[in-house]
């Protein structure tokens, strides 16, 4: 069967390939919508299908973007994800995603692939051990954004939140609700978002003249985390309060509370570094520092959509707040 080409809707139209080019293209300004309605009709009778390739050649672009989600088992991510797509969508721009699972070297071949691909740009959670990868990007000017996380001395523009602050503010707040002995739960401190979390925590502890005991801080895998808390509790002096890292570390530690029969608001408080859409249902709610993923992603696409048409070539880093949501988990109900 043979290829049904532009100039075959042209003429099943009754209109000039330039436009059904300028229709393809959503260019409708000189075009009435008697004109539109018969070139759509045209396209969907012929079951006419756009060379992307031909197009991305004239256009010298792809009108493909790449995001690379550090773990998509995230709730941060996916929200984030979403947002980059909605905005892309709007532009019949489409989105690659990939999941390196935090491992530099998953980063580093779907950082080639993309590019081989000639993806126009890529939205990056960065493991940050690439570096030289990055520094070949940026030096060639190719459009990318780093979300979530900010690389040592690498000049790419990135979108991430207050972490030192807001994880500052959350210590602070279970401080004044009478807690001395405050732990908290991270994965490993590989990446700037969690290294910045664990220096507020720090900070906090020190300007209140609280006891900084590293035993209270576990950095570990998630699947490491249940046997770290069980040590922790064993020990004569256990934590009042606890705060994770995240939603996946958050979720290890109901599993240790309800293996070891421990009740939060009653044995000890919990507060999460991360969006809990469930926060409610948990007994009792969970406090949490919310952070705005999505409008993150959104900014993160603007960024880049502005780099791949060169609209702003020097787009500059751009930190939000989190918003801390006080609930009853926070306070210790003996019962």
């Amino acid at each position: 069967m043979e290829k049904v080409t532009m100039a075959d809707v042209a003429k099943e139209a009754g209109v000039s390939k330039s436009t059904v080019s300028q229709f393809l293209n959503k260019r409708y300004e000189y075009m009435s919508d008697d004109t539109k309605k018969k070139i759509e009709e045209a396209v969907n009778q012929l079951g006419y299908q756009p060379n992307y390739i031909a197009r991305s050649l004239k256009q010298k672009r792809t009108s493909m973007i790449g995001i690379i989600i550090a773990n998509i088992m995230h709730r941060f991510s996916t929200e984030v994800s979403r947002a980059i797509e909605d905005y892309f969508n709007e532009y019949d721009i489409h989105t690659i995603f990939c999941n390196a699972d935090n491992d530099p070297e998953k980063e580093k071949k779907y950082i080639d692939m993309l590019r081989a691909k000639q993806v126009d740009g890529l939205i990056i959670f960065p493991t940050g051990q690439n570096v030289q990868l990055y520094e070949n990007m940026l030096k060639s000017g190719y459009p990318v954004v780093f979300m979530d996380r900010k690389v040592q001395g690498i000049d790419i523009p990135a979108v991430k939140v207050n972490n030192f602050e807001s994880t500052y503010a959350i210590i602070e707040h279970l401080i004044n609700y009478g807690h001395d002995r405050i732990a908290v739960v991270t994965q490993p401190l590989t990446i700037s978002t969690r290294i910045d979390r664990i220096e507020g925590y720090k900070s906090a502890l020190k300007a209140y003249g609280k006891l900084l005991d590293p035993r209270y801080i576990i950095s570990a895998e998630v699947s490491l985390m249940g046997n770290a808390l069980k040590q922790l509790f064993a020990e004569a002096e256990p934590p009042t309060a606890l705060l994770a890292g995240n939603d996946l570390a958050f979720l290890e530690v109901l599993k240790f509370a309800k293996e070891g029969k421990l009740k939060v608001g009653r044995d000890f408080s919990l507060a999460v570094f991360d969006n809990i859409p469930f926060a409610d249902l948990v007994d009792p709610p969970v406090t949490m520092i919310a952070q705005p993923s999505y409008e993150m992603g959104k900014k993160a696409s603007d960024m880049l959509y502005k780099l791949i048409k060169k609209e702003d070539t020097a787009v500059q880093d751009v930190v939000y707040s989190c918003e801390l949501v006080v609930k009853e988990s926070s306070r210790l109900t003996r019962e």
